[in-house]
């Protein structure tokens, strides 16, 4: 993916929907959970923004969208995908870039900020009383490897981000699966009902693989937040 930096790809695309909208709201945990979609799906960034304007001249011309403006990314997402195929065909046959995040994307003091926030997060999480001895075990497992990656922010030279965000992600992918694997059923039970009424208006506008990415990306999102745990990756630092 070029011409993108990778560190600011879902707040490219929370500002240009909150400009394209007219409304400067807090985007939904689906809203979320679509951007984090295509990020995981590659689709680039000009494709994205591409797309979402599409998206609107069509919304505004509808009936629906007569004096009402667009509510949700979920809207968005059959523009999205034709406009990165549109970019694909473009550039077959193109040389692809090399291009990483290498450089100091963040400043040290930020990242050491933000780790010791993560830290304490982690930290507090495992120690409530509630929780089951299991998972308390798991999260501080977790807390000690998130501590030895500070190391890293000691070395001398240029810090390479990207290594970093593939040891956060990791990190943030043992705690989705301890969360998972110990999170009560009633919990998880009232956030799939969650899940399906914030989806039902949609189902039959969105393609199927991209509905269940959705799906799984929200119900990681609201676990997280059951649990008053935070994403480790560097996308959320800003």
């Amino acid at each position: 993916m070029d011409d993108w930096n990778y560190f600011s790809y879902f707040t490219e695309i929370e500002e240009h929907f909150w400009k394209k909208r007219g409304a400067h709201l807090l985007v939904s945990p689906l809203d979320w959970a679509i951007m984090e979609t295509w990020h995981q799906a590659n689709v680039p960034l000009d494709a994205v923004l591409k797309g979402i304007d599409h998206a609107f001249e069509s919304y505004q011309r509808s009936r629906r969208g007569a004096g009402r403006p667009m509510k949700t990314l979920a809207y968005c997402t059959d523009a999205v995908l034709e406009a990165a195929e549109e970019i694909r065909e473009a550039a077959a046959g193109a040389t692809p870039k090399n291009g990483g995040a290498t450089s100091e994307t963040f400043s040290r003091d930020e990242l050491r900020s933000y780790f010791a926030r993560n830290l304490e997060s982690i930290r507090n999480a495992a120690t409530a009383p509630e929780l089951p001895l299991p998972l308390s075990q798991r999260l501080t497992e977790i807390a000690r490897s998130l501590e030895t990656h500070l190391t890293l922010l000691e070395a001398p030279g240029a810090l390479d981000l990207e290594d970093l965000e593939r040891r956060l992600t990791i990190l943030d992918e043992k705690i989705q699966a301890a969360l998972i694997q110990h999170a009560s059923e009633e919990t998880m039970l009232r956030i799939r009902r969650e899940v399906d009424a914030q989806l039902t208006a949609f189902r039959r506008k969105v393609k199927a693989e991209q509905l269940v990415m959705v799906e799984r990306q929200y119900v990681q999102k609201r676990v997280l937040e059951e649990f008053r745990l935070p994403r480790l990756s560097l996308f959320y630092l800003s």
